[in-house]
């Protein structure tokens, strides 16, 4: 199949990295070369860790990167796709453009795809000429590692979609699970409100970062704390879904977290920015709180 992945960055290189790997020919879409390379560069290392680990091939990797090519140009990037998968920026205004962009340019009969962890296919898909054709892929980060695809149908995405979107997922080696067009379906309707509250609990001073986050993993079997969570999909992300969740749903149990509000503004985004509730250097994995957390 013929698929084109808008966007190179976090989630979108994940994509197109298991596309490719499951050997689709892919085209990575961005509007700056530089963000092209950055997202090929990822794509590599990752693969060499899978050739490090024993589950690829060199001769795997090697073919897995023939799979991709690059453009900067959307519409001369998805004009032979029978997929596009939209991976940019969780914002709704830059989503719709994109899909007002693709239905102009992508072929008739081709499914228009979105990413998104938390807008609408509907309100997306309403923007476009083939509404029948537009779903959500809700992949989880990293992409590579995480089994699970949200498959997600709007109001009128078509049953031949929805299963051949749950067959494609399957074939590239994820378990999808389809669920209904609501706000942040069922993912993020679920997650966001516990990160929420932990902020809150951060913020009211009922325990500390590691406390907090300690509690979750040692006691409830969480992989990763809800803190570092947070930081790893990013404070701004997490802030845009949340206000999604309040938007659609007019209940203030949605209501961001003050705290949250603050250090987004301040530019303390989580691992992308270097610093949130923890801090990260280049190249460590230690988790060091960040100062404005520490007693």
């Amino acid at each position: 199949m013929k698929i084109s992945v808008i966007g190179a960055g976090q989630m979108g290189n994940g994509i197109a990295h298991v596309f490719a790997q499951s050997g689709h020919n892919v085209t990575l879409i961005d509007i700056s070369q530089a963000s092209l390379d950055k997202g090929m560069a990822t794509i590599a290392k990752n693969l060499d860790r899978q050739v490090a680990k024993g589950s690829l091939s060199e001769d795997q990797k090697t073919a897995t990167l023939r799979n991709i090519t690059t453009a900067t140009d959307m519409a001369a990037g998805v004009r032979n796709a029978e997929l596009v998968v939209e991976a940019a920026t969780e914002n709704v205004d830059l989503k719709l453009r994109i899909f007002r962009d693709l239905d102009a340019s992508a072929p008739a009969g081709c499914i228009l795809a979105t990413n998104t962890s938390s807008i609408s296919i509907t309100r997306i898909a309403a923007v476009t000429k083939r509404p029948t054709h537009v779903i959500g892929m809700h992949f989880m980060n990293p992409v590579p590692v995480m089994k699970l695809v949200e498959v997600i149908r709007g109001y009128d995405t078509s049953d031949e979609v929805t299963r051949t979107v749950v067959d494609l997922s399957t074939a590239i080696g994820k378990v999808p699970v389809t669920v209904n067009d609501y706000a942040g379906f069922i993912a993020n309707r679920i997650l966001m409100p516990m990160i929420n509250e932990s902020i809150e609990a951060l913020f009211q001073g009922v325990g500390g970062v590691l406390e907090i986050d300690s509690i979750m993993k040692l006691g409830m079997a969480h992989p990763m704390g809800p803190l570092q969570l947070a930081d790893f999909i990013g404070l701004d992300t997490c802030l845009a879904i949340l206000r999604v969740l309040q938007d659609g749903f007019g209940n203030p149990k949605y209501a961001p977290c003050p705290l949250l509000v603050q250090m987004v503004t301040a530019g303390k985004l989580g691992v992308k920015s270097g610093e949130g509730f923890y801090q990260y250097a280049s190249g460590s994995k230690e988790l060091v709180v960040a100062p404005a957390f520490r007693s």
